[in-house]
């Protein structure tokens, strides 16, 4: 009975072990994402500022220093958003880019869904800006960013993700080369994606 109960518990432990992001794996994700701004996004030339959200196809890229411990690079093709402002309505457009690199923890489990979570930092660009006022410049931005996620593996090489981060973005506008203030985005940012481990 000893020797059953020995099997059945190294059998259990080899088969969460396998399931495991092992040290030396990468993954790449391709999926779509959501930035989606919060809700009042600072004061821009005396009235609230709104962004808008967007929705653009994602890609990652993560290699596992450690056992279940990645570091995963996010990267997307260009975010257009509409700007407006109280009392002015249509402020102009912008498009940016918020590649962010982020040290994640996934979670061993004995089933095929596998939570994670992250940390790092976000660098986002803008540019293109247009705007019916005049010339509209935003400052690129540097900020933290957190996410928590849950692969769903489909078998040992693939997994349906999907995530959710927060990024710190804050980023000074100026108007005709003068200050008008600054734009609190700081959107959540959801991702569905498909993941191949290699």
């Amino acid at each position: 009975m000893k020797h059953t109960l020995a099997a059945l518990l190294l059998a259990s432990v080899s088969a969460t072990s396998a399931m495991a992001q092992s040290q030396g794996d990468i993954t790449v994700g391709f999926g779509f994402g959501s930035v989606m701004p919060k809700s009042g996004n600072g004061t821009l030339a005396g009235g609230t500022a709104d962004i808008g959200s967007n929705l653009r196809p994602t890609f990652t890229a993560e290699y596992f220093i450690r056992d279940n411990l990645g570091i995963e690079l996010l990267a997307a093709t260009p975010f257009k958003h509409d700007i407006s402002i109280a009392g002015i309505g249509h402020a102009g457009v912008t498009k940016q880019l918020p590649p962010t690199l982020s040290l994640n923890y996934h979670f061993r489990t004995d089933s095929a869904f596998k939570p994670y979570i992250g940390a790092g930092v976000n660098y986002t660009t803008f540019f293109q800006e247009e705007s019916p006022l005049g010339t509209l410049e935003l400052d690129d931005s540097f900020g933290f960013s957190v996410q928590v996620g849950v692969d769903y593996e489909l078998n040992e090489k693939a997994a349906l993700r999907a995530n959710l981060r927060w990024m710190d973005i804050d980023t000074e506008a100026t108007l005709n080369g003068a200050s008008i203030g600054t734009a609190e985005i700081d959107p959540y940012v959801v991702n569905f994606a498909y993941v191949v481990k290699f």
